[in-house]
């Protein structure tokens, strides 16, 4: 007998060598060779453009890099989001655990009672006796046709899916925080542009109140002068909401109340960073989201397996052995002892199509997790181009509005020395206030706009450029390529 069984895992051993199921092959995707609005950009090998990936640090400024380092360890939706990757983590190791013998013992007493009697008189008795029982029981089941591979592969690739959306995750928080500092900074420019006008103005009164007084304009000028200096001072007055909220969110992100938030007004902008652009092959390696719809494709085309291992019959080896006697006394004793020994098969015959039933969605599901990673493919393409050529045309429109914002300026330098000079009137010098003012912000605007369009490219490109562990480490045998909470690592 102990020969049948060594011949029976033998042969289960050598069955269990391949598994039931599809192995997994990359969906086939068109990869362009290049972005369309690569004009004007240089493409290079990101590797080199930062250190530890921390890429907010392209914008210079140190308050900055705390507040990113402090959203990385205390925003709430982040840790969310790593706990459902550690419960990730477990699922791999709990699908791990199927491998191996799973042991149970149990001790318990039994108390039976059987009643006895004549069918002539009215009395009965019963007899009580009681059984005393230890055991020690293992169970194995043996992987013959990989449905436990399958399964643990498909709780792996959903493992790695989950610290690529925590990666995702953090890429798009960290986004989310420098665009809205970037803005406020950007804000407090235009304050103190607001401000300056505002002095400027107040001035501009004065000189026309005099003017007034001696004679030399009308009334009207002064209501004209007037009119300009509260309708810019409520301008003024109007960013300082828009301010608070951009640095309320900052304080929601960095996980403390608004009211401990307090960003000082600075005068230095951030700069505005030259960013590597990568090629198409190299993008999909980077970004976390699409790692993640692939990783998906991979455990449904794992769970294809399972499904169709499901059709074969299992193979398990059961033994127990233990104690049963009748008195507590002489319970543990040999004669009193008893074993087993012997496998298990068991084969579904009949389930009213479950397992096509099954099979049929496991395939759907696969279908439907490629097209999902396809058009996370695209999206990310689309994404790029779109923030290429936005920046790109944001830099020919910044060029423009820089020489007309000269122009402005020279022209109004010229409108107050005619005024003064009592050649133009003060509707002149007005208009000509506005115009300046107006090109002003408008250069502010767009320097803005390009910060943050230069943020939503970094983050299209996938954010870090090198690879960092955060990941389950395996054994030896069933070690996978760590994922990147950074980017990604290559799918």
């Amino acid at each position: 007998m102990a020969r049948s069984y060594m011949g029976l895992l033998t042969l289960s051993l050598l069955l269990g060598g391949c598994a039931i199921g599809p192995d997994y092959q990359r969906p086939q995707l068109q990869t362009p060779a290049q972005f369309k609005q690569i004009e004007g950009w240089t493409q290079a090998q990101p590797g080199d453009a930062l250190a530890r990936c921390n890429w907010w640090q392209l914008y210079g400024d140190v308050e900055l890099n705390a507040l990113v380092d402090q959203l990385n360890v205390s925003n709430q939706n982040l840790a969310a989001s790593e706990a459902q990757y550690r419960q990730a983590r477990a699922l791999v190791r709990g699908a791990r655990a199927a491998f191996y013998p799973s042991l149970s013992s149990s001790a318990g007493v039994t108390r039976n009672s059987q009643g006895s009697g004549t069918t002539n008189t009215s009395s009965s008795t019963s007899v009580v006796s009681k059984s005393y029982d230890l055991s020690l029981n293992a169970t194995w089941e043996l992987d013959i046709w990989g449905k436990l591979r399958r399964s643990l592969e498909s709780s792996r690739a959903g493992f790695e899916a989950s610290a690529a959306d925590l990666a995702a995750l953090k890429l798009s928080l960290q986004a989310e925080l420098v665009q809205n500092y970037l803005q406020l900074r950007v804000l407090d420019d235009q304050q103190r542009l607001l401000d300056a006008t505002v002095a400027a103005y107040a001035r501009s009164l004065k000189l026309t109140e005099n003017q007034y007084n001696a004679g030399i304009v009308p009334k009207s000028d002064v209501s004209q002068a007037l009119t300009q200096l509260k309708s810019t001072q409520a301008q003024a007055i109007d960013l300082k909401w828009q301010r608070a909220q951009l640095e309320h969110a900052i304080a929601v992100l960095i996980g403390v109340p608004p009211s401990e938030l307090d960003i000082a007004v600075r005068e230095q902008l951030p700069t505005l960073p030259e960013i590597p652009v990568a090629l198409p092959s190299q993008l999909l390696e980077r970004r976390p989201d699409v790692a993640a719809a692939e990783r998906r494709v991979m455990a449904a085309n794992a769970e294809i397996g399972v499904a169709e291992a499901a059709w074969y019959p299992d193979l398990s080896i059961s033994a127990s052995s233990g104690y049963r006697g009748s008195s507590f006394a002489d319970w543990i004793d040999l004669p009193n002892r008893f074993w087993s020994l012997g496998p298990q098969l068991a084969l579904t015959l009949f389930d009213g199509g479950a397992r096509s039933a099954e099979l049929e969605r496991s395939e759907a599901a696969y279908d439907q997790t490629v097209a999902q990673y396809r058009q996370a493919v695209l999206d990310s393409f689309r994404e790029v181009e779109d923030y290429l050529v936005q920046l790109r045309v944001l830099e020919q429109e910044a060029l423009i509005q820089q020489e007309a914002l000269q122009a402005a300026r020279e022209s109004l330098r010229l409108i107050e020395n005619q005024y003064r000079a009592g050649t133009v009137d003060f509707n002149s010098v007005v208009n000509v206030q506005a115009t300046a003012l107006n090109n002003e912000r408008s250069n502010l605007s767009l320097l803005g706009s390009r910060l943050t369009a230069s943020v939503q490219l970094i983050a299209a490109l996938g954010g870090g450029w090198q690879q960092q562990a955060l990941q389950e480490v395996p054994p030896k045998a069933e070690r996978q390529p760590a994922p990147d909470t950074t980017g990604t690592s290559a799918p």
